[in-house]
């Protein structure tokens, strides 16, 4: 996780950054932590146990986490935009009028008494999203015996939704060998990654599939319906496709041999390469001495 916070304490304060998976801490401090969840839109309280009304003049600071962004959002007794208009601060507590999907992360209060007592406390807060409709990937045809893997996606849920899927509207266990119905596949499902691994593919596993996406909040959400074509190689086509090729080859191959040997592809020439033109001669008696034959040139 990378950020920036600053370290509370007399003097000035110097600006610390976190390297690499380094976690926030503050050296000494009494750490709460706790985790709440507030549906979408509705209004929401986040504690700050560090807080110790026992303590002289305590100073305050609020941090917000999300990934390895790193915000500080109460400082110096004022609130940071955004949240100036959004938030309403006391020692205790701070206020949200209403929260979105963005608010879900890590709230940080760091508390500092005047005389370097110091405390902490996290909120892990969970704006909860219901799940939108699930977009299936499925593979319209596969090989039998081959690897065939189908996914389940939704990004909206939150929290992140688990998933389930269905072949003939019927539930597909996590453990293929434990129903009845579906003994004779061989596959492995992952409810938190949606993914379902066939290996290897059967004729059984020909069929209508779709998956269901669900978080406990609002309503499950199911894909659309995919049929999957479970299929043997088809080696009597291949073997008919090799003998159509190999036959349109032989012809082609027999049609350049027989113009070649026709003379289609050259013509005649004399030594010089010129082309020459010959004449039959006509016929004549034996005892006239003529030109029998002529070469034009």
């Amino acid at each position: 996780m990378a950020g920036a916070v600053r370290w509370g304490g007399p003097g000035p304060r110097p600006l610390l950054l976190l390297l690499g998976a380094a976690a926030v801490s503050l050296v000494g401090a009494q750490v709460t932590s706790e985790t709440k969840e507030v549906p979408e839109n509705k209004p929401a309280d986040i504690p700050c146990s560090a807080y110790r009304s026992s303590w002289n003049n305590p100073r305050i600071e609020w941090k917000f986490q999300k990934g390895s962004s790193l915000v500080l959002f109460y400082y110096g007794g004022e609130l940071t935009e955004p949240y100036k208009n959004r938030v309403q601060f006391s020692p205790t507590t701070i206020h949200f009028s209403t929260v979105t999907r963005q608010d879900t992360g890590k709230y940080i209060c760091e508390v500092v008494g005047d005389s370097s007592q110091i405390a902490k406390s996290e909120v892990n807060l969970i704006v909860q999203v219901p799940p939108s409709k699930p977009v299936a990937h499925v593979p319209t045809s596969a090989t039998i015996g081959s690897k065939a893997v189908l996914r389940c996606t939704e990004t909206d849920g939150s929290p992140p939704p688990t998933f389930r899927w269905y072949k003939d509207s019927m539930l597909m266990p996590t453990d293929p060998k434990t129903s009845l119905t579906f003994r004779n596949s061989s596959y492995t499902l992952d409810p938190a990654t949606g993914e379902l691994i066939f290996e290897p593919l059967s004729g059984f596993d020909t069929g209508d599939y779709y998956c269901e996406a669900t978080n406990n909040v609002g309503s499950p959400q199911k894909s659309d319906v995919i049929h999957m074509e479970a299929s043997e190689v088809n080696v009597g086509g291949i073997v008919a496709a090799v003998v159509v090729l190999l036959m349109v080859l032989a012809l082609a191959a027999f049609g350049v041999w027989f113009a070649y040997s026709r003379g289609y592809f050259s013509k005649r020439k004399d030594a010089t390469g010129k082309k020459v033109i010959y004449s039959q001669p006509s016929h004549r008696s034996e005892g006239e001495f003529k030109q029998t034959s002529s070469f034009l040139v």
